[in-house]
């Protein structure tokens, strides 16, 4: 069992009905895309090539921030807020696309680009699952 798993089922009252297995994997996908995105952003940096690939970096560097911060919100549930779920889910979805269509662009050439978008396009899936779950 995963940590994230594991602290949601200790959480002392409901959770709001959301379905606590779909909850623990997409902050799971949403802790390991933060972490794809901030290594290929740094891999990136070290590419000889780095002038072609500040887009990517950017791209990446909203990816992760956008991951962290909703992975954050989604493991607070004092005082829960759908709306406020809601709009972050749909905001990290927008980024892990932008991202991974950036990825995308460079993964014939670079391993973690093509790494990155498969973490993103999972990421994004696994927000938008979410986001049809909260009723």
């Amino acid at each position: 069992m995963h940590t994230v798993e594991q602290m949601l089922k200790t959480y002392p009252k409901d959770l709001g009905g959301i379905d606590t297995a779909k909850l623990a994997a997409t902050i799971q996908s949403l802790v390991e895309c933060a972490q794809a995105c901030t290594a290929c952003a740094d891999a990136c940096l070290s590419e000889d090539n780095v002038a072609d690939l500040t887009k990517c970096v950017r791209s990446n560097l909203d990816c992760a921030d956008a991951c962290s911060a909703t992975a954050n919100i989604l493991s607070r549930h004092t005082g829960y807020d759908a709306n406020i779920t809601r709009t972050f889910l749909q905001a990290c979805a927008t980024a892990c696309k932008a991202c991974g269509d950036e990825c995308s662009r460079h993964a014939d050439m670079h391993e973690h680009c093509r790494a990155c978008a498969e973490a993103c396009r999972s990421c994004e899936l696994a927000c938008r699952d979410l986001i049809a779950n909260l009723g």
